[in-house]
């Protein structure tokens, strides 16, 4: 196993996070690729773990923190670290130790930048991205919002601790018409899966609901909201983790629909 940076034969399975294989991530469109061509020269940094055929496994991506859900200086912010753990596709490559090898990777390119330090989220919950893991190899506790802490590693005495960029505002009902806002940054495909169910479903009830994207990739959309990626229905926050089926996207307009 060894770790490389992105290159252009792995671009296509790195825009669907090493899910090619999945039709069901398809679903989820170009966002992340548009996503990726803007941000690529704005220092985003993107690092594969590879088996020993050349297969990769493994990925991190991350960015200054400035570009990111997170508030601080002169950081970095681990926004994925994704080990495909199916048996579909190339097959799982977990327990393996690929993610730590990735996490020490970019740690070690954050470092050679001359960047204070290194940010990332998990959950307190033991699911994906669990905040304990980052803690068990040195990171420690800097913010929380709900089930999410936001956690670091200082590389300079003098860095400063991030905090959550946390929500401000909540979209509002538009009268006589059900109203669906969804928030997209276009970084994960399984928010933009949701956002793309969202819209589909939107259209089948015609003027009966009202579909508003919020293009939360620009800076000043995410900062007026605090809001990255999430969906709304009549001002209500639907439950994104994991994204939820078309179906049930679809029955919950419907629902509001028919009162």
């Amino acid at each position: 196993m060894k770790i490389i940076d992105l290159d252009s034969a792995n671009l296509p399975s790195y825009f669907l996070c090493l899910e090619d294989w999945s039709e069901e991530i398809k679903e989820a469109g170009d966002h992340k690729e548009k996503w990726y061509g803007k941000m690529k020269d704005q220092g985003l940094r993107v690092k594969l773990a590879v088996d020993d055929n050349g297969v990769a496994g493994g990925m991190i991506q991350y960015l200054p923190i400035e570009r990111s859900t997170a508030d601080g200086q002169d950081l970095y912010f681990i926004n994925c670290i994704w080990v495909h753990g199916y048996k579909q596709g190339r097959g799982n490559f977990q327990k393996a130790g690929m993610g730590e090898a990735l996490l020490q990777a970019a740690e070690e390119d954050v470092r050679s930048l001359g960047t204070k330090g290194i940010a990332a989220w998990g959950l307190i919950l033991p699911f994906w991205m669990k905040a304990s893991w980052f803690k068990k190899h040195g990171y420690k506790k800097a913010d929380r919002d709900g089930i999410s802490q936001l956690v670091w590693k200082s590389f300079s005495p003098d860095a400063q601790a991030p905090k959550w960029i946390k929500q401000k505002a909540k979209p509002q009902k538009t009268p006589g018409v059900v109203t669906i806002t969804s928030f997209i940054n276009g970084w994960c495909p399984a928010q933009n899966l949701t956002h793309e169910r969202a819209k589909r479903a939107a259209l089948e009830f015609g003027d009966k609901v009202v579909f508003n994207t919020v293009d939360t990739f620009d800076r000043q959309n995410f900062l007026q909201w605090g809001i990255s990626d999430a969906l709304f229905i009549d001002g209500k926050q639907v439950n994104t983790g994991p994204p939820p089926s078309y179906e049930k996207i679809r029955k919950l307009i419907e629902n509001k629909v028919k009162k």
